[in-house]
């Protein structure tokens, strides 16, 4: 395998998303199998400009991969987006003599880096943490199957209450541009309505719906909502209506909101992160540049970051079908 990278930058950027200490544990530990060495930068983006920087050794990474979000921080720099920050970025990575860059954060994070690699040539790579699973070229993101799971066993909780006392109750998931994670722990949770912004139910086939739940038998009701289902305003403005429309339903709302970013990651995430640290970091080694590692058919697969980033993810025709049959 070439090697004429000697020293490999690591950074988290954007929203947290559990999963993301296991991938910095990761690339790590590859760079430290290959001999190269390793730099961990805080704060994102803003830490390449403030040069905050520390030295990563296998030892430095010890009992993190359990943990949730990211002990190199984060965070969404306004700096980065001029010319300016970016050039006191580049100074320090040469300061420092780093020779490439591993970026774990989403889609804003990725159009970052590959500008910057346009402007200056430096080598960059990108490994996918978002809870939302809206990154094209991979099936999964890291932390979306650890979300999945807290939104589970929220439903779970909120199912008892709901049960209990003949409630209907709105549960709002993080979803602003995508249903995955709504339309997967909405059959998961057994909601009797999932929506999510690719799929338009209406108002009057919300209510029409929730009466047939009801003439069946069904005392209680979940529905699901992504942030960003295009039905209301808002999920207040859904639960009004449904007042106004429907009798026989104490009508409540649970926005479940960033507790879906915490906690451990779960079995799935921390593999995940395993696999995408070690492509990345052998990705670089190889000279390779301006990709994505990403799951695709089981395996780890490079995406072009333009490409990644452009790309739209697409939601599950199958899973929307089972959903139909599942609230019959």
């Amino acid at each position: 395998m070439p090697n004429r990278i000697k020293k490999i930058a690591v950074l988290t950027s954007g929203g947290d998303s559990p999963g993301m200490n296991a991938a910095i544990r990761s690339v790590v530990r590859t760079c430290a199998y290959h001999d190269v060495e390793c730099i961990g930068i805080y704060q994102g983006y803003q830490g390449m400009i403030d040069d905050e920087f520390t030295a990563l050794d296998a030892r430095s990474v010890k009992g993190i991969i359990n943990k949730g979000g990211t002990f190199l921080k984060s965070a969404r720099s306004q700096e980065f987006r001029t010319k300016e920050g970016r050039e006191k970025a580049h100074k320090n990575l040469l300061k420092h003599n780093i020779d490439a860059l591993v970026v774990i954060g989403g889609d804003g994070s990725f159009t970052g880096g590959l500008v910057f690699n346009q402007e200056f040539g430096f080598p960059v790579i990108g490994i996918p943490g978002t809870i939302d699973n809206d990154i094209y070229g991979t099936t999964h993101t890291l932390g979306f199957d650890t979300a999945l799971n807290t939104v589970v066993d929220a439903i779970d909780k909120i199912r008892d209450t709901a049960s209990s006392h003949n409630r209907l109750f709105f549960i709002e998931v993080m979803g602003r541009d995508v249903g995955h994670i709504a339309l997967n722990a909405g059959i998961a949770g057994g909601a009797e309505e999932i929506l999510i912004p690719e799929e338009d139910l209406g108002l009057d086939r919300l209510v029409d719906s929730l009466n047939k739940s009801r003439k069946s038998g069904k005392t209680s009701s979940i529905v699901v909502v992504a942030e960003g289902d295009k039905i209301g305003k808002n999920i207040f403005e859904l639960k009004e209506y449904v007042d106004q429309n429907m009798e026989g339903y104490d009508v409540r709302v649970s926005v479940l909101g960033h507790m879906q970013r915490g906690g451990a990651p779960s079995c799935f995430d921390r593999v995940l992160a395993s696999r995408m640290g070690v492509k990345a970091v052998e990705s670089l080694l190889e000279g390779k540049t301006n990709y994505m590692v990403g799951l695709l058919d089981s395996k780890m697969e490079l995406t072009p970051l333009e490409k990644a980033i452009k790309g739209k993810t697409k939601i599950n025709l199958e899973l929307l079908r089972v959903s139909d049959i599942m609230t019959t």
